[in-house]
């Protein structure tokens, strides 16, 4: 059974910065990454990586994160975190670990976490 353990949500001021982390068990993984959902929004992709990507190096971002957050993943660990600097008040949302078994490609959500950045 695949169980996600996400951590690192806070209330920060605009221009900080926060590490989101989340630990995933119970499978391999090819997708791992980050969503989030605003208030009265659809859920959107922030950034994700596939297994081949070592550090992220083929990470995949949202247009609105690019040059402000980096995602890393430990795939001996099957941990992906998100670095997120230079933070706006737009970046306030819910935000959830996603990740895709290696078998299957079947998806599974974390229970989100909550970042608030207050202007």
């Amino acid at each position: 059974q695949v169980h996600l353990l996400e951590s690192g949500g806070n209330l920060v001021q605009a221009g900080g910065s926060l590490t989101l982390s989340c630990a995933a068990s119970g499978s391999r993984f090819n997708i791992m990454g980050w969503y989030r959902q605003a208030p009265g929004k659809q859920r959107e992709l922030v950034a994700t990586t596939s297994s081949g990507s070592i550090s992220g190096g083929s990470a995949i971002y949202a247009d609105s994160v690019k040059g402000r957050f980096t995602i890393s993943r430990d795939n001996a660990k099957n941990t992906v975190s998100l670095q997120m600097n230079s933070l706006k008040s737009e970046d306030t949302a819910v935000y959830y670990c996603y990740v895709t078994t290696a078998l299957y490609a079947v998806g599974y959500w974390g229970q989100g976490t909550q970042v608030t950045v207050s202007s």
